[in-house]
């Protein structure tokens, strides 16, 4: 147990494991530190290794060296300006032979760094025979770059050496983003405005004396931007922007970095859960029947497609699963009909988006009733063919299996009848297509619950009652016509008793009318009004007994009465 202890620790330490927000070091200044007793000096050193020599016997690295350690510190000159320093310590068995310790470094695409530290005569014979520590952190790195450590004798002996690889801290830990100007991101912070579609993104802790970048992008390999974007300058109080996005995608991210060379960057991806924005942007090809769907973001998931059921159940198809990561997906021969759906699944979550839900059909079953029964025909947009048959649903038989199929060839937009056997009752048809790869089933079930007896029944009954209905409408409406042909005779025969009785009003009127007599004899009645012929007579017989009576009178020949008509 204390021995796998020992290893992990020695791992860590070797690969620079800080977590991300433990805190390094710190130095005030590099130095060199020996054993008490141990005078030592330190020269740099970046040209050839010298040639090594045999080691004097007795000497091995296992001897030599003993707990060797690697670490990074930090040295800081003021606030947002520090640097990293490897430090190397190790324990050294001195003998006669050993005059100091070679630690050198070098990274891919660098030049070796090598730092000499040498024991002065007068000192390593005091302390000969004797372990001493030796203690250095001259060496600059950089944050996450990967190092090869060397450390030797003085001279160097054949064999006696001591390598391991080492991995500085990155700019993850806290500690570094706040200091190391190489790591120093900005932390930022935003709101959303979802009714706005605006995001408000305050920038704290960030590089001084710089202007700042902030954009939108979508987040993959690298992070893509959408064109939106904003620089806060270093002379802003508040360091604050609003960016406007369209669809809050799970990889949009906001991406901000200091307008330094080659400065790192941070993103925060504030709609990284909202999955469910990704199943939309599905296509169909009328002329391939294919459906299409890309996603927009980076995402595993399964994609397949199912049949919606009435109890809204999706149901999948079987070989239709495909797994998606980034590319384009293609299901070729799918017969479009609103039951037809995608289903998107992402560990245990599932999406279900239906692309023909509002769309028009292809085909359809068209139901209608005739003689007390229900009339099943398939009427299709396109020339297909389809298989059709019962669907049991009894007892005995599992709900789905199918029996006596039959197959049928319809045309563009002509309907094909569909035989129901004579059921009536009970009784469910499927429908589906069979030219294409991918389809729904269509079931209609019939609503009447009717035997064909009770059907010829009633329609031998509707034969008796239509014409007897038809003959009593006829009926009513010649009673009506003579009604009303009988009003109107009565109100124009009291409207004429009515005229009839105003003459003889005006007979009594017109005899106390004095009659004039012009010079020639003729009678002048003043305003005669035009009577009907009945009472016409009246008014002559009237008139010539009042010109006959006048004559005798006046000893004249009576003269013909002069009408008015």
């Amino acid at each position: 147990m204390i021995r796998w202890l020992a290893l992990l620790m020695s791992y860590c330490c070797l690969n620079g494991a800080t977590g991300e927000g433990s805190q390094l070091e710190r130095i005030k200044r590099c130095q060199t530190r020996c054993s008490q007793g141990l005078i030592c000096k330190t020269r740099t050193d970046y040209w050839f290794a010298p040639v090594c020599q045999d080691p004097t016997e007795g000497l091995n690295s296992t001897t030599v060296f003993h707990n060797v350690g690697i670490s990074t510190v930090m040295r800081c000159e003021e606030k947002q300006k520090c640097m990293l320093h490897l430090r190397i310590q190790t324990v050294v068995q001195l003998t006669d032979s050993i005059h100091g310790v070679s630690i050198c470094t070098n990274s891919a695409g660098m030049m070796t760094n090598c730092h000499i530290i040498n024991f002065t005569k007068a000192s390593r014979r005091l302390m000969s025979g004797l372990p001493v520590t030796v203690d250095n952190d001259f060496t600059e790195v950089s944050p996450n770059q990967q190092l090869q450590v060397i450390v030797k004798t003085v001279p160097s002996y054949c064999g006696i050496t001591w390598a391991s690889k080492y991995h500085t801290p990155e700019c993850f830990n806290k500690d570094l983003r706040k200091n190391v100007p190489e790591c120093i991101t900005g932390t930022l912070s935003y709101t959303v405005n979802p009714e706005k579609k605006e995001l408000t993104i305050n920038v704290s802790d960030m590089l001084q004396d710089y202007n700042y970048h902030l954009r939108l992008c979508h987040k993959d390999f690298i992070c893509t931007g959408t064109g939106i974007y904003n620089l806060i300058k270093k002379e802003q109080p508040i360091k604050s922007a609003v960016l406007p996005y369209s669809r809050p995608l799970p990889c949009l991210c906001i991406e901000g970095w200091s307008a330094v060379m080659d400065a790192p960057r941070v993103q925060v991806c504030p709609f990284k859960d909202r999955l469910e924005e990704l199943w939309f942007g599905i296509t169909f090809d009328p002329l391939e029947e294919a459906l299409i769907w890309e996603p927009v973001c980076p995402v595993t998931a399964v994609a397949g497609l199912c049949e919606k059921r009435e109890d809204g159940v999706c149901v999948d198809l079987p070989d239709s699963s495909h797994i998606v990561n980034r590319e384009k997906i293609r299901f070729a021969k799918v017969d479009p009909h609103p039951q037809l759906c995608m289903k998107f699944t992402v560990g245990s979550q599932s999406w279900i988006r239906c692309p023909f839900a509002d769309g028009i059909k292809a085909w359809d079953v068209i139901v209608s009733r005739r003689h007390g029964h229900e009339e099943l025909q398939i009427l299709s947009r396109v020339t297909a063919k389809f298989s059709v048959g019962p669907w049991v649903t009894s007892a005995e038989s599992p709900v789905g299996q199918t029996a006596n199929m039959k197959f049928v060839d319809v045309e563009k937009q002509k309907p094909v009848e569909l035989e129901l056997n004579g059921k009536q009752c009970n009784f469910c048809q499927q429908v589906k297509r069979i030219d294409v790869k991918y389809a729904a089933t269509v079931v209609h079930c019939t609503k009447l619950c009717m035997s064909r007896a009770t059907s010829l029944a009633s329609y031998d009954l509707t034969w008796i009652i239509l014409p007897a209905a038809s003959c009593l409408s006829a009926i009513i409406i010649i009673n009506l016509v003579l009604c009303l042909l009988i009003t109107v005779y009565r109100r124009r025969k009291e409207k004429r008793r009515g005229v009839c009785l105003s003459v003889k009003q005006t007979d009594t009127e017109v005899s106390e009318v004095q009659v004039q007599v012009t010079a020639k004899g003729r009678v002048l009645i003043p305003d005669a009004p035009k009577f009907c012929e009945s009472c016409e007579k009246r008014l002559l017989l009237a008139d010539s007994q009042a010109v006959h009576s006048n004559g005798r009178q006046s000893g004249t020949a009576a003269l013909p009465y002069a009408s008015h008509s």
